[in-house]
């Protein structure tokens, strides 16, 4: 079953698409199936859930004051247009001031390294995302507010950003991530039986983790069959704790599970880093370019002589 989206927070949709090339370990962001979303107003977050109030499952007032993000699948058309009716423009949550967020100083050191990066700021949300999700184990409401006050944007901006790709996780999920794939060069090499090898040695239900994805029983693994993770030439295979692994046999899922609960190293000998180059062994790098790279001037083209 596909994950249901999450309201935003607050503020609007992100203006026009964010990409980012530098995660170069983890397969494709995709835009996720989306339902409609609708923020909550203020003068809506209390009242009766059978009246024309808030309604069960739509945002609300959570801990430390930071609002909950729900689906709002249960609404029915003429609540949708009743709540969009209601709503002013004192119900937008405006950019947070970085001085009244408590922000760890790593997440913040890799939210503005990755800022530094694009010309303008709002670019890199999909990496300040990746920050997010990697310190928090998801992209909580907390750790979103954390990066717009870092980045100087509204958290519904990023919530926007989050909601649309299925690598963002808008609720806890497991804290390992195992996404097996079963597009056509893995399914015809094994990728069902993969995954289904994987969702036994971790406890997680198979057919949830094939339409959607689905956590073990004990919170340790989130496990989802993935739609090409852009690695025929090493096929079946799947991408642990975003580090691609193949090709993978059957008796290999049961090693990495095993391997992650005991906090070893993951399949050493099968991970994408230890194979070879396709085109033969690595060349030296020139000497000139690696100079450049280290810090010194670049080498000048030597002007042809008189005699020439």
């Amino acid at each position: 079953m596909a994950k249901t989206p999450r309201t935003p927070l607050s503020g609007s949709a992100p203006e026009g698409p964010v990409s980012d090339t530098g995660e170069e370990r983890q397969g494709e962001l995709r835009p996720k199936a989306h339902s409609e979303q609708i923020p909550v107003t203020s003068s809506q977050r209390s009242g009766d859930p059978g009246s024309a109030g808030i309604r069960p499952g739509v945002t609300g007032s959570g801990r430390d004051g930071v609002r909950e993000m729900r689906p709002t699948d249960d609404l029915t058309a003429a609540q949708r247009r009743e709540l969009i009716a209601g709503m002013t423009p004192e119900d937008a949550e405006r950019v947070p001031e970085l001085h009244e967020v408590e922000v760890p100083a790593e997440l913040q050191e890799r939210i503005e390294h990755a800022m530094g990066r694009y010309p303008q700021l709002r670019s890199a949300a999909i990496p300040a995302l990746w920050a997010v999700q990697r310190h928090h184990g998801w992209c909580s409401p907390e750790g979103i507010r954390q990066a717009a006050a870092v980045m100087g944007v509204t958290p519904g901006y990023l919530e926007g950003v989050a909601s649309f790709y299925d690598l963002f996780h808008t609720n806890p999920e497991g804290r390992h991530r195992v996404l097996v794939c079963h597009n056509i060069s893995c399914w015809m090499n094994g990728g069902d039986a993969l995954l289904e090898a994987f969702a036994e040695a971790t406890g997680a239900d198979a057919g949830e983790a094939g339409h959607g994805g689905a956590s073990s029983t004990d919170g340790e693994f989130y496990l989802q069959g993935f739609e090409c993770l852009g690695a025929c030439d090493m096929a079946p295979m799947a991408s642990i704790d975003e580090i691609y692994f193949g090709p993978l046999e059957l008796a290999d899922a049961a090693t990495a599970v095993e391997q992650m609960r005991a906090g070893e190293k993951v399949l050493e000998d099968k991970a994408l880093g230890k194979r070879p180059a396709a085109a033969g062994p690595e060349p030296e790098p020139d000497p000139r370019m690696a100079k450049v790279e280290n810090g010194g001037p670049a080498a000048q083209p030597q002007e042809a002589s008189d005699g020439a």
